[in-house]
């Protein structure tokens, strides 16, 4: 096995652990966060279909450590996809000064800003944010890390016996429904999971287009909406991850600390959630999953 140190330069209003926290991702299969050392591992599929592991460490002077150990030294294509793959997860090449600049001018939320808090991790790949957001659906989080590390260890190709890679299009639409329904746990998800790995198999549909669309927001929500499986909370919360943040993506885990929050935990109808956020644009997502999130900011290991 050969190590390489790739070492990556950050923007000043990027902070390592915020982001990696930032929601539950860093939680699922294949991302690992190692607490004890404060990093961030991955297995991440190369062009050429090789497998890499990633160890990242923020080094606190605006610059990542990135530690890839792979079966042959790396080619410079492959380190420039290596970094291409955690700046994308890591939303580095985002631009958030026009977002910083909204919050500053509203002192109940200067704290962003201050804290740094904004990117939202997401896969190297859309199909797979995809696929783990529709096993978020009706279901405890519980559940969704079940899925996901089913689909890791009975789909994913290994890198060695303790790592593997996300399952491929091609090898989760090789599946039948009962397979995914026994061995997933995927339950009524299984032929909508089926049927979106085929249409990307088969190159029916690019999804991996969308993080760079000129598409206007709304359109682009109803491409999403065309997959059988992604609804209103799906496309919204998908959108987060393409870097338009328009939508709400009300489930009730935010619903219920909304209500905390503002109504003393009684509850209200989506619409007054929708009307308090209003103001806020094309950032009003971003707005609404911060403020419902900013409790984490007290814990240094949120969950």
């Amino acid at each position: 096995m050969r190590s390489t140190i790739i070492t990556l330069p950050t923007p000043q209003d990027f902070d390592f652990w915020r982001t990696m926290y930032s929601h539950g991702w860093c939680s699922l299969l294949p991302f690992r966060v190692d607490k004890e050392h404060r990093a961030l591992n991955r297995i991440l599929t190369l062009n050429n279909g090789s497998l890499v592991l990633c160890q990242i460490i923020d080094q606190k002077d605006s610059k990542l450590t990135i530690a890839v150990q792979s079966p042959a030294l790396l080619t410079h294509a492959d380190r420039s996809e290596v970094i291409r793959h955690i700046a994308s997860c890591l939303r580095l090449t985002e631009d958030f000064s026009d977002f910083y600049s909204e919050t500053r001018r509203y002192p109940k939320y200067r704290w962003i800003a201050k804290a740094k808090a904004g990117r939202l991790l997401r896969a190297p790949s859309v199909f797979e944010d995809i696929v783990k957001m529709i096993c978020t659906t009706n279901c405890s989080w519980a559940l969704t890390e079940i899925m996901v590390n089913n689909l890791v260890e009975n789909l994913g190709a290994s890198f060695d016996d303790s790592h593997k890679s996300f399952p491929s299009p091609d090898a989760l639409a090789g599946m039948s429904e009962s397979f995914l329904r026994k061995n997933i746990k995927a339950g009524y998800r299984s032929p909508f999971l089926l049927q979106f790995a085929k249409r990307v198999a088969s190159g029916t549909l690019d999804v991996e287009c969308w993080r760079s669309s000129e598409l206007r927001t709304e359109e682009l929500f109803q491409e999403l909406r065309s997959i059988k499986g992604v609804g209103v909370y799906s496309a919204g919360n998908i959108l987060k991850l393409l870097g338009r943040y328009d939508y709400l993506g009300l489930d009730s885990w935010v619903r219920a600390k909304y209500y905390e929050v503002y109504h003393q935990g009684r509850a209200v109808s989506d619409r007054t959630i929708e009307r308090r956020y209003r103001q806020f644009g094309k950032w009003r997502g971003l707005f609404f999953w911060l403020e419902m999130t900013k409790h984490w900011l007290k814990q240094d290991i949120p969950f």
